[in-house]
């Protein structure tokens, strides 16, 4: 399981890369961000092409994930500063059609590799087509703003109603990794990061993004310090899905069955 990790701050990337951490993943989308999430209390990115520079050179030879705008006028130069400063991996957020992702992978010419980031009905439509087009490398489902696009009430019932599902059925046919959603901490909310590693692994998924509330939004490396003990923290996310990993399908059923128990019900409370 590759874990990722927004943060800009050198200090945070430096520490956390050293401690569990794959990828550090620095935001640059702003691009009617505002507009689809302004209202609910969801992650808006403040970072800039200067923390890409600054993070590459704090976290050294460890992997570099930038995601940029949705494809736009801009997004050739912005995908020539994003690789000039040192990103490994490209991110295409908020994808409609497949020519999208084709004019962003032709942009980045095979200079890094290209992950499309599935997170509206549209994209979810072209997966298959998607997974082939050159210089993607995996695709990532944003659950956040997907079951917003739905008209849904909570980020995880896409994975509760089937869709998931399907859409892991067509990227595993495809020999395409892909990974979703993101991870609180083992033990904690409604729907315990534990389940979800569960279903990761029940779908074949192998990427996962830590949470702001895994790390409690912590701003600095003190706060983060103060707040948690991170590699413990970390640690038993792994341990959890090194168990799921030596469950049988019956167990990973049984497991499945609970998340859409209770993901229906705080659907139910929210109506």
């Amino acid at each position: 399981m590759q874990l990722m990790m927004i943060v800009n701050d050198p200090r945070i990337a430096r520490y956390v890369v050293k401690h569990g951490v794959d990828r550090i993943f620095v935001d640059l989308e702003s691009l009617g961000k505002l507009e689809r999430q302004g209202h609910r209390d969801t992650w808006l990115s403040r970072h800039t092409l200067d923390d890409v520079a600054r993070v590459r050179e704090a976290v050294g030879d460890a992997t570099l994930l930038v995601r940029l705008n949705p494809w736009n006028p801009d997004s050739a130069d912005e995908i020539d500063a994003a690789i000039a400063r040192g990103a490994d991996l490209l991110m295409l957020p908020m994808f409609r059609a497949l020519e999208e992702v084709a004019g962003f992978a032709g942009a980045v010419g095979a200079r890094v590799p290209v992950i499309p980031l599935a997170e509206t009905a549209e994209a979810m439509d072209i997966l298959p087509q998607v997974a082939r087009t050159p210089g993607v490398s995996e695709v990532y489902i944003g659950l956040n703003d997907l079951h917003l696009s739905l008209g849904q009430r909570f980020m995880f019932e896409p994975l509760a109603n089937g869709m998931l599902d399907h859409a892991a059925t067509q990227l595993r046919d495809a020999g395409m990794p892909f990974g979703f959603g993101g991870l609180a901490r083992v033990g904690e909310g409604l729907l315990p990061a534990e389940m979800i590693v569960a279903e990761h692994v029940r779908l074949g998924s192998t990427r996962a993004i830590l949470s702001r509330t895994f790390h409690r939004q912590a701003a600095s490396l003190e706060a983060l310090l103060a707040e948690m003990d991170f590699p413990r923290e970390v640690g038993l996310l792994r341990e959890a899905h090194a168990r799921a990993l030596g469950l049988d399908a019956d167990a990973l059923a049984a497991n499945q069955r609970e998340v859409r128990r209770i993901v229906a019900s705080i659907v139910g409370e929210q109506r």
